[in-house]
């Protein structure tokens, strides 16, 4: 019998997480393992054997001991071997899904624990891949990461995005910085639903852009032929370019980012549709109010957040500004109009997402039906035992 390389960390007797791994949920929170003085000297990132109580292996795993997620699974086989060849072997399945899903290289190449690697978020614009390795062990890992990803994939700059709270709770830096390549040193223009985006990739909002509105996007612009279209939480144009892509008459971006509405009227002159293209710059609940007390009307509202509730102490409050999202935009909206309605929040679940809706609408004093709930594109595929994956929510309500 070969010795495993790794070290050995246990579950604690009658841990629910030992069922729970073999079912495939992806983590281990540090209360189901033994954490003895050589459990917590472990260095984070270290990948180690996980063994039941009974000694049985279970998994390959990355442990951090400093994490609230101790373990996150990265291989069932406990006899693998992580190493470049292994992440190569992951980053070609994920490659071969989105090659097949579509036809140019914009797309969220690596979605973290539903593509099989733990933590790591890879987005690809053309030649050039944005990466966030917010567990600790693919930033132990990112030069092994880095080569595999530039060997499948062909791109020519990687670059590292260390922004947002993940990285935080992992205890890592939040130094950003290009791995291998050349900075664009300029947005780059990504092709979605018929108009063009510019994405900051350096110091734009997350990766630069967000892929996974992708189809819903698409869904707001099939309302949107002839119409008058607000998009509130715009970014660089989000919903409002799709839908003047699709032949809406005219469209209002609402965004608090004076640099994210340049580039959304960027992306609106280089699509060729800057002559029905506006922007209003401001808190977005002050432009709502603003717009209701000047009396305009629009046949498609959208309004797509941040995160009002990113974890489940925030979630009362959360779902209590959704609501008044929902209330404030409703007034706006012609009668016999649509109302889309996001949230990226995982901790409010879709049920009491869409329930903080209705409660607005109503007491905005409007009636609607749900004519359709989207989710995340393809590209953000769901892992099935992690509810956490499938963040992202839009509910569309015609008034």
């Amino acid at each position: 019998m070969t010795l495993s390389p790794y070290p050995v960390v246990r579950l604690k007797p009658k841990a629910q997480a030992a069922r729970a791994v073999r079912h495939g949920f992806p983590w281990i929170y540090d209360n189901e393992l033994v954490t003895d003085r050589r459990s917590r000297s472990l260095a984070p990132g270290t990948i180690a054997v996980l063994e039941d109580a009974e000694r049985t292996p279970i998994a390959l795993v990355a442990v951090n001991p400093g994490s609230r997620i101790m373990a996150r699974v990265l291989d069932r086989d406990s006899r693998a071997r992580i190493d470049e060849g292994w992440l190569r072997a992951r980053l070609v399945r994920a490659l071969a899904l989105r090659e097949r899903l579509y036809d140019a290289p914009f797309y969220r190449l690596v979605h973290a624990e539903a593509d099989g690697l733990p933590g790591v978020v890879i987005d690809r614009f053309g030649d050039i891949a944005v990466i966030q390795p917010n567990a600790a062990w693919a930033e132990v890992h990112l030069p092994a990461l880095v080569a595999a990803l530039s060997e499948v994939t062909g791109v020519s700059t990687v670059l590292k995005n260390a922004g947002g709270r993940a990285r935080g709770l992992e205890g890592l830096d939040d130094v950003s910085r290009v791995e291998i390549g050349t900075a664009p040193g300029a947005p780059v223009a990504v092709p979605m639903n018929g108009a063009l985006y510019m994405a900051d990739l350096e110091g734009g909002q997350k990766t630069g852009l967000f892929f996974d509105q992708r189809p819903n996007h698409a869904f707001a612009a099939g309302l949107s032929r002839g119409a008058k279209v607000l998009d509130v939480f715009s970014h660089v144009g989000g919903f409002a370019l799709a839908a003047l892509a699709g032949g809406a008459a005219r469209a209002l971006a609402v965004d608090g980012s004076a640099p994210a509405l340049t580039l959304a009227e960027e992306g609106a002159r280089r699509s060729g549709l800057e002559a029905r293209f506006a922007t209003r710059r401001g808190d977005a609940f002050d432009v709502l109010a603003a717009l209701a007390e000047e009396g305009a009307r629009f046949d498609v509202v959208i309004c797509d957040p941040p995160a009002f509730a990113p974890s489940k102490k925030a979630l009362e409050a959360g779902l209590r500004a959704y609501e008044r999202v929902a209330r404030m935009a409703a007034v706006l909206v012609e009668e016999g109009g649509f109302l889309g309605l996001c949230s990226c929040s995982h901790a409010a679940d879709l049920g009491k997402f869409r329930g903080a809706c209705v409660r607005g609408i109503g007491r905005a004093g409007r009636e609607g039906q749900l004519v359709h709930t989207g989710f995340a594109g393809p590209d953000h595929p769901l892992h099935p035992q992690l509810a956490e994956s499938g963040y992202l929510k839009a509910l569309f309500f015609r008034l």
